[in-house]
């Protein structure tokens, strides 16, 4: 997949400036917005919303290259620049409170601009942040329970776009909110979501087929706690002494326990995030490879984000769960 359509803003200097949502869009007339561009809250949706459009509208990305989506804050007037492209696509939860407060001031002071939440009918298939599951698929107690409608939304746990199968219905989403602002171009956005859904079906089965041949079924990763749709769709465990956000430090107890199950469940290979360092410094794992019998470590990725060395390869979703992250789980979990 090429991405040479798709430009990725960087931040600082010569970047386009993003922006917290402070200033009124009052003097921007319907006339500027149009369905020729848009923005998406950060790469995944970034990706999605640009395979479904094709050729019909230019979508760009404001989080810079080798940043992550969640936790990022805005600065300048992205604002007014979403309002002059016409269409926002983003998740509506506290871990992208900025895109939740572009989305609001839109939808009150520009009400031409399509705005599109990825989340919207997917109240009963989100999780929280205390959601666990078992190796065997079964689910732990938790504070929010999965299938329970009545979420706090502080709680939701953001990353849906990890499980395949539920991103084959954000992609619905995407692609039904613009025809929905667009009907000229409705046939195509419909023909190109249903082309990616196959690719998404694809990634599902890989999943799938991986977990029935997989002779151990704990991992460990030295990273925030960000994979749990992953774990729940397909039944095997992640454990991390990190907890669910990037910012927490692991306390020695946490890193001691995790030492402690490498070693008892004879894990080799110990997976990483490689944005938590872009120099390539993960002093987590130079830790846990010191003081535990495991000999390895692999990066996988949370795809809210993406590193100039895939950018320049091209990779999209798809492309990065292909590359990284099922081979990844292919090694750790002793899979055919």
């Amino acid at each position: 997949m090429e991405l040479t359509r798709r430009t990725l803003l960087k931040s600082g200097a010569g970047a386009l400036t993003a922006s917290t949502v402070a200033g009124c869009l009052d003097d921007i007339s319907a006339a500027d917005a149009n369905l020729d561009a848009g923005y998406a809250a950060f790469f995944t949706l970034w990706d999605w919303a640009e395979q479904v459009s094709g050729d019909a509208i230019d979508f760009e990305n404001p989080v810079g290259t080798g940043q992550a989506g969640h936790g990022w804050s805005p600065s300048g007037d992205l604002t007014r620049d979403i309002a002059d492209a016409g269409v926002f696509v983003y998740i509506d939860t506290p871990a992208f409170s900025w895109a939740q407060d572009v989305a609001a001031t839109l939808e009150s002071d520009y009400d031409t601009v399509a705005v599109i939440d990825g989340l919207e009918g997917l109240d009963d298939q989100l999780l929280g942040w205390g959601h666990e599951a078992t190796a065997d698929g079964h689910d732990h107690e938790s504070e929010t329970e999965h299938g329970d409608e009545t979420h706090d939304e502080s709680s939701i746990d953001p990353h849906v776009w990890l499980d395949p199968v539920l991103a084959q219905e954000v992609v619905d989403t995407i692609a039904s909110g613009l025809a929905d602002a667009d009907p000229d171009n409705a046939e195509t956005y419909e023909e190109n979501a249903a082309s990616y859904t196959t690719d998404l079906e694809s990634i599902d089965q890989q999943f799938t087929d991986l977990l029935e041949t997989a002779d151990q079924h704990v991992a460990v990763f030295a990273g925030h706690d960000s994979f749990t749709y992953l774990q729940d769709r397909y039944g095997f465990d992640i454990h991390t002494p990190v907890g669910v956000s990037p910012q927490e430090e692991p306390s020695a107890n946490d890193i001691s326990e995790t030492i402690e199950l490498v070693d008892s469940e004879g894990i080799e290979t110990v997976l990483y995030d490689p944005f938590e360092d872009p120099d390539g410094a993960y002093p987590l794992v130079e830790t846990i490879l010191e003081e535990s019998a495991a000999t390895d470590a692999m990066p996988i990725t949370h795809l809210s984000g993406t590193l100039t060395s895939w950018q320049d390869e091209g990779w999209g979703y798809v492309e990065q769960m292909e590359e990284l992250n099922i081979p990844a789980f292919r090694e750790v979990l002793d899979a055919q």
